[in-house]
């Protein structure tokens, strides 16, 4: 049945925050009204829920995760990431798939809990996607391509073309289904060209970890460090040299706006251009960055030059929770944005960088009506950038429900009832 929901404060994001708003989800699960409350009509068939201590929020948009991964948290302590990236490909091997499957139930059950109603997962079990699906959550999982060495590449690609199909197959319309060629150092010049052509002749969509960390451009661009020692013993060729992860990605024609473009903390001006020229999206994931001591991502630059830019918290082998609202303030703290700005990345920002801003984002009629409520004070202020501030100080602790297409998935207990 519809439901109509009024609350102290309606924030759509794409316009200014509602004192005293409402919205009314339709049948199907869309926004049909979003208003002050006394425009917003009640059919009689709805269903109605009074939270006026309250400010409904749009659901948030966490643009990388690994869920499957979910089952690390704790686990791996090395901060350096050479030594990182090897415990956690250890500890993956030595999981089954029940357990990916278990542990990319939970954290989407996590992600849920913090008011995350999107995910733009990377994996290489597939479990995210599955997960996704029978839970009824929304997403894109990106599955990845591994293969440093040229002679492994047919063999890696005939693999995931298998896989993609099959989860494409299965995939219900909240799930899409794209491809991650991993990183520089751990994809061959050869597998990237081949995961390209494949991906956009089948109109899927890309994201890749590019302009990570130190070591990654001393890889790329000096031929050095740990990853072309690890290259190096397994005798295989290094690659061609460039000045940055993202010129060398760009002379294999891997840009684009279909490319989501995961961390780019090591990106410098003319690396900034060469995502506005290409209009390529951003995940930004502050917290991992650094954890592993990579340094700030030039955010605010991003933003200046246009750039669509949303945040992502990465997995809990890295940080410790799923919880986008510390992202944000991460993000405000490390990286030089004002709590609005925050804010519309957590929503409509991470909307755009999926190409997915006419679906979710923010709170307008025809969108689905995916939500995130979080308890506030009655005397909350209204002005955008007051109440941005409010709601990351209250930070997760303060939510308490959040919706998937009207439908609630998470339910906590609110501190006072509402009046």
């Amino acid at each position: 049945m519809p439901l109509r929901i009024s609350a102290g404060v309606i924030w759509p994001v794409s316009t200014s925050p509602i004192v005293e708003g409402a919205l009314l989800i339709d049948e199907s699960g869309r926004i049909a009204e979003v208003g002050p409350d006394s425009t917003v009509p009640t059919p009689p068939s709805a269903a109605k829920l009074s939270l006026a201590n309250a400010v409904v929020l749009p659901g948030l948009v966490n643009v990388h995760t690994h869920l499957e991964l979910n089952g690390l948290r704790g686990r791996i302590e090395e901060a350096d990431f050479f030594a990182w990236i090897k415990r956690v490909r250890a500890a993956k091997e030595a999981m089954e798939e029940a357990g990916f499957l278990q542990a990319a139930r939970d954290g989407l059950l996590e992600v849920w809990r913090y008011g995350t109603t999107t995910v733009a997962d990377t994996g290489t079990s597939g479990a995210a996607a599955v997960a996704l699906g029978e839970m009824g959550g929304r997403g894109v999982y990106y599955q990845e391509a591994i293969a440093p060495d040229p002679e492994d590449c047919d063999e890696e690609f005939r693999t995931l073309v298998r896989t993609v199909t099959e989860l494409s197959s299965g995939a219900p319309g909240g799930v899409e289904i794209g491809i991650s060629p991993h990183a520089p150092y751990t994809v061959s010049a050869q597998l990237y060209t081949k995961v390209r052509d494949f991906a956009r002749s089948e109109g899927l969509k890309l994201a890749a970890h590019i302009a990570e960390s130190h070591a990654e451009v001393g890889f790329v661009a000096r031929r050095e460090g740990e990853f072309a020692r690890a290259w190096t013993e397994r005798s295989i060729p290094l690659p061609e040299t460039a000045r940055t992860p993202l010129e060398y990605v760009s002379r294999l024609g891997l840009l684009g706006p279909d490319l989501l473009a995961i961390h780019a903390v090591q990106a410098d001006a003319c690396d900034i251009e060469l995502l506005r020229g290409f209009d390529v999206p951003v995940a930004v994931c502050p917290r991992s960055n650094q954890r592993h001591g990579h340094g700030n991502p030039p955010l605010a630059a991003f933003l200046e030059s246009g750039l669509r830019c949303g945040l992502g918290t990465d997995s809990v082998a890295s940080v410790d929770s799923l919880d986008l609202l510390a992202e944000a303030r991460a993000a405000c703290e490390l990286a030089g944005i004002g709590p609005a700005e925050a804010i519309r990345m957590l929503t409509v920002g991470g909307a755009k960088a999926l190409g997915k801003q006419d679906e979710f984002g923010s709170l307008e009629p025809g969108k689905w009506a995916d939500l995130c409520v979080l308890e506030a004070e009655p005397s909350t202020s209204a002005a955008e950038g007051p109440l941005a501030s409010s709601v990351l100080a209250a930070g997760s602790a303060a939510i308490r429900s959040t919706y998937v297409a009207g439908r609630l998935v998470h339910s906590a207990k609110w501190n006072w009832a509402p009046r």
